[in-house]
């Protein structure tokens, strides 16, 4: 569970049933508070990771996650039919929406790699989210490259931290992850290839060997001639 007590893991429609019973009918006025509610809860967080207080700044993600959940149509979807209102969002509305999600998906993955014990599986998953939604997000690829480099696909994290170098090239901390992931790939390139020489050239080794230790047994087998004796 990520500090600040709370989890909120990508929508889908098995979560959705959690619902069920807690969504009566909104008007617009109530929709539009609890949308008002969730950017609320953003702002806060982010006055506090600005603090530095990131346990805190988790919290109010979360929070604001929470929030959006019960609006969220792609996890309120699978309730429907069951008795329960569904709420109705207007274009704008989930415009909003979506753009709060994706900023908390954002900055909790900025967050937990300012923890002193980085969950990097979380990082990564968060990026993704906001990748699902923005795929050219600078910060997000960044993010994710970090995260996947540090959970050991290098080949992976090349190709987020490229991307996220097209859209800021001058960013120090994307350009120093870049060559950490070229010099690891490097790394990994001068194993396979002593691997290979050593496959390669242990078989010749071994056949001489063998080959010079029976010649020698040959030798020492053979009989010696007696010497010549007088009677």
């Amino acid at each position: 569970m990520a500090s600040g007590g709370w989890e909120s893991p990508a929508p889908s429609s098995a979560g959705a049933a959690s619902f069920s019973g807690l969504l009566p009918k909104l008007t617009p006025a109530q929709l539009d508070k609890q949308l008002q509610d969730a950017v609320q809860f953003k702002a806060k967080g982010n006055g506090f990771y600005r603090e530095k207080r990131i346990r805190s700044a988790i919290g109010c993600y979360h929070r604001a996650l929470l929030v959006l959940r019960s609006l969220d149509s792609e996890v309120t979807a699978g309730i429907k039919g069951l008795g329960t209102e569904v709420p109705v969002l207007t274009p704008a509305q989930d415009e909003l929406l979506r753009t709060t999600q994706v900023d908390c998906y954002n900055n909790l993955a900025a967050c937990l790699l300012q923890k002193q014990s980085v969950d990097y599986a979380r990082v990564k998953e968060y990026s993704l989210c906001v990748l699902q939604r923005r795929p050219g997000d600078a910060k997000a690829l960044y993010r994710a490259g970090v995260a996947t480099l540090e959970l050991g696909d290098a080949h992976t994290a090349k190709q987020y931290l490229t991307q996220a170098c097209r859209g800021q090239p001058n960013d120090a901390n994307v350009r120093k992850h870049l060559l950490k992931v070229e010099e690891k790939l490097k790394t990994e390139l001068q194993k396979e290839k002593a691997m290979c020489r050593g496959m390669f050239s242990s078989s010749p080794r071994g056949e001489e060997s063998k080959a010079a230790v029976t010649s020698d047994e040959s030798l020492t087998s053979q009989p010696s001639k007696p010497h010549d004796t007088t009677s």
